[in-house]
């Protein structure tokens, strides 16, 4: 167990309370870079955030997806004690499901026990997820979102709100603060622009790059522009395969792009990043074609520092195992912290 005073003061602390894409971009490239953990319960989640660290990485993200599955605050509060400096990321922690003062609380737990390491990806997910799972009705998810991150922002950032909207009504005063980021989820291009209205970080999922870097990227700026604030960075999520065999790549891509199809909200956004995608598989796999980088190790690493040289802030790497997942993902792992 480490004591949170005995922890390395890392470049996105309390000291650093703006975090900007300008700023994200004089950091060393590997604290640009994190990855996404998927684990069959929490036990091995915690094993893999050690391990992450152990291989030098800077930043972890975790998923919440669906019902029933390991709670990432909860595993995150038993993983900051368990490692020493690594950043841990929910990405996302759905608004629906959880409100707004539970989410401050658990926040303020987990920062409390590491200071400065945690970074709050929120985002409304999906409609079959929201109403059928969850038996929940989602509208106006974009003004939900921005009304979300309003009472989080004021209760984490200032202890207190006093917020009378559409969908909340919500009056506390908090015992303590911590200013932690405030990241939100990004597919189409008016979500990118809400992410600049009221951000601290736009994370992307399956979204190609050239639709990142020439349509969401400036979607993010006016949406920071019109409200006079910093640009916050973006969070591009890249697919990553350790592997040279292109068939096998693509057969597991497309099995991810498959499951995708279900979600009107990612239809939409390949659509606007030029791939209406039907089941047609040459269809399916030129989307993957643009989503997926793999390769050898030196492929990788020349890949992966082009996305961020052409104006991608960080990656958040998606691993897709090919034939030796250990194996596979520690090399992943082990290139990442190298960078």
């Amino acid at each position: 167990m480490i004591a949170p005073s005995e922890q390395e003061k890392l470049p996105y602390d309390e000291s650093n309370l703006v975090h900007t894409s300008a700023a994200v971009r004089e950091l060393p490239i590997r604290e640009r870079i994190g990855f996404s953990i998927e684990a069959k319960n929490a036990v091995d989640a915690l094993m893999k955030v050690r391990e992450a660290e152990s291989a030098g990485l800077r930043q972890v993200w975790m998923t919440v997806p669906g019902s029933g599955n390991a709670d990432a605050l909860t595993v995150y509060a038993a993983a900051v004690m368990q490692t020493n400096r690594i950043r841990v990321g929910t990405s996302i922690l759905p608004i629906y499901t959880r409100h707004p003062l539970v989410a401050a609380s658990q926040a303020l737990a987990v920062n409390d026990l590491a200071p400065g390491r945690l970074r709050l990806g929120l985002g409304p997910s999906h409609r079959h997820v929201i109403e059928q799972a969850y038996g929940l009705s989602m509208k106006s998810p974009l003004t939900y979102l921005k009304e979300y991150v309003t009472i989080l922002r004021s209760a984490l950032w200032e202890g207190k709100i006093n917020f009378h909207g559409k969908f909340f009504n919500v009056t506390a005063t908090l015992p303590r603060k911590a200013q932690i980021p405030l990241l939100v989820s990004a597919l189409g291009v008016n979500a990118f622009h809400v992410a600049g209205e009221i951000s601290d970080g736009a994370i992307s999922w399956m979204c190609p790059a050239p639709y990142l870097v020439e349509k969401a990227l400036p979607a993010l700026r006016a949406g920071a522009k019109a409200l006079n604030r910093p640009v916050p960075p973006v969070i591009a999520h890249v697919l990553v395969a350790l592997s040279d065999d292109a068939s096998l790549t693509r057969a597991a891509v497309r099995q991810k792009i498959l499951f995708y199809m279900k979600a009107p909200f990612y239809l939409k956004m390949f659509s606007e990043a030029g791939f209406p995608v039907s089941e047609d598989e040459s269809t399916v796999d030129r989307l993957g074609d643009s989503l997926l980088v793999s390769g050898n190790e030196e492929t990788l690493k020349r890949r992966l520092l082009g996305l961020m040289e052409n104006g991608l802030d960080e990656l958040l790497i998606g691993f897709v195992p090919i034939l030796d997942e250990e194996s596979e993902r520690k090399r992943l792992l082990q290139l990442i912290g190298s960078l």
